[in-house]
């Protein structure tokens, strides 16, 4: 008897109102209006990063993607990272505007996941290990993005990605979604046949057209293999704690940097956004921005040894799709 091969629209398409399970990570500064709208028109599913952003600019993108024709999607939010005035701020933009579904990661704020369930809001959590899977599921998260140790960016626990899959799924109510080391379809198939309804993707998608990311920090990650990545707390300037993140090496994270260090912390070392960029900063080089890029915080995943070219997002949803069709084929 022929095998069927399993369907890649799982039941988290139907929860989140998109094509394929391929979730945009909320990317601070690199995925605004232009790529989540991109990913969306493509059949996945969109997410604004809005970390830290005025809540003018939160409104704005949120207008431009409702303009471009979408009407499901999320904005991510860290709220540990946030100050309070602005988190709230924040907060309340997101309910005026009705946005649907909000991402949240880092520390569990179950207050705060309560009062967005109350309003209406979806609300997805990302999450490193157990204690903060349970934590969000009590709170009454709708999702959970389970985060390996090889994802690129802020890296909140030390499990890789599937392991920590097959430590959440036989128990988690609800839909777990996988994310770090995959960025093509062979790994998108490997985390379904694990049992997670989706893939939430970084790398992959900040190298294509759509992202704001810098060319140079595109460049950068297109040219770089798994081994040239960094587990590192060296970025933390404006970070509440000193907390691990995964980037390409460059001179700061090899402590190459000797022109820089009589000046210590409060070195300028660019700027974008009309803001300045410290030295140590969490900021990675977005469009725009002027300075030493290379001395940013590159962010990318173990994963980047597998995109080897910048295209645009439809495109790599595409080829994501048709690998995962034929890897689970082949199985």
């Amino acid at each position: 008897m022929a095998l069927v091969t399993p369907p890649l629209h799982t039941p988290l398409c139907d929860l989140l109102g998109c094509r394929w399970p391929i979730l945009l990570a909320g990317m601070g500064g690199v995925a605004r209006h232009r790529l989540a709208g991109a990913v969306a028109h493509a059949g996945g599913f969109g997410v604004l990063g809005m970390v830290r952003e005025p809540p003018h600019r939160l409104r704005a993108e949120v207008e431009a993607l409702r303009a471009a024709g979408i009407e499901h999607f999320a904005v991510n939010l860290i709220p540990a990272a946030t100050a309070p005035a602005l988190l709230e701020q924040q907060i309340s933009t997101c309910l005026d505007l009705s946005v649907p579904w909000m991402v949240l990661f880092w520390d569990v704020d179950q207050r705060l996941i309560r009062r967005l369930k109350d309003a209406g809001v979806g609300v997805i959590h990302q999450i490193g290990a157990s204690g903060d899977a349970q934590a969000a599921v009590d709170a009454g998260a709708d999702v959970l993005i389970a985060q390996g140790v090889e994802a690129g960016g802020h890296v909140r626990g030390r499990m890789t990605t599937f392991s920590l899959l097959t430590e959440l799924i036989p128990w988690s109510p609800v839909p777990v979604v996988a994310s770090g080391g995959i960025a093509e379809g062979r790994g998108f198939a490997a985390a379904l046949t694990l049992g997670a309804q989706g893939v939430s993707l970084g790398s992959t998608f900040l190298a294509t057209d759509e992202a704001n990311a810098h060319d140079h920090h595109k460049r950068r990650l297109i040219q770089a293999r798994g081994e040239h990545t960094v587990y590192t707390t060296t970025f933390d300037r404006n970070w509440h704690e000193p907390a691990p993140v995964r980037v390409l090496a460059n001179r700061v994270t090899r402590g190459d940097y000797d022109d820089l260090k009589s000046q210590g912390r409060d070195q300028i070392i660019g700027e974008q956004d009309g803001q300045p960029v410290y030295l140590f900063s969490t900021d990675s080089p977005l469009q725009g921005a002027s300075g030493d890029l290379d001395d940013m915080a590159l962010y990318a995943g173990q994963s980047c040894g597998a995109i080897n070219a910048i295209e645009p997002a439809a495109h790599r949803i595409q080829q994501l799709v048709t690998g995962a069709e034929k890897a689970l084929r082949r199985r």
